[in-house]
């Protein structure tokens, strides 16, 4: 990956992961984050994986970042992308979407009224 790749992937990271390392900490440790998702082979879902991964990055400084960090928030990038645009017509506040979501490190809320 290019150094200017890695610096639009790591602004654009950034602006999509709009929770704190202590938050996504804190929401990964309750019952609903691990209530949605889709299981890995040991049955954590791919989604909380990620979550702790994301924790990882955003408590590195920008010169201690990977490419396997660099591939993880493109990746991230993505997810997130892909999945606000299949936003429900329901209440959001309560719904499996934001959950899910949110283990990727975005709150959907804090941009929205919920």
């Amino acid at each position: 990956m290019s150094d200017r790749t890695k610096d639009k992937t790591y602004d654009e990271f950034y602006n999509v992961v709009n929770m704190t390392p202590s938050e996504l900490e804190d929401w990964l440790d309750t019952y609903k984050s691990k209530s949605v998702g889709k299981d890995s082979s040991d049955g954590e879902s791919i989604g909380h994986k990620s979550g702790r991964k994301i924790i990882n990055i955003k408590r590195k400084k920008n010169d201690e970042l990977t490419d396997t960090n660099y591939d993880h928030m493109y990746e991230v990038i993505g997810y997130v992308h892909r999945n606000r645009a299949q936003k429900p017509k329901s209440d959001i506040k309560e719904s499996d979407w934001r959950y899910s979501l949110k283990n990727w490190g975005h709150d959907p809320c804090k941009e929205m009224d919920c």
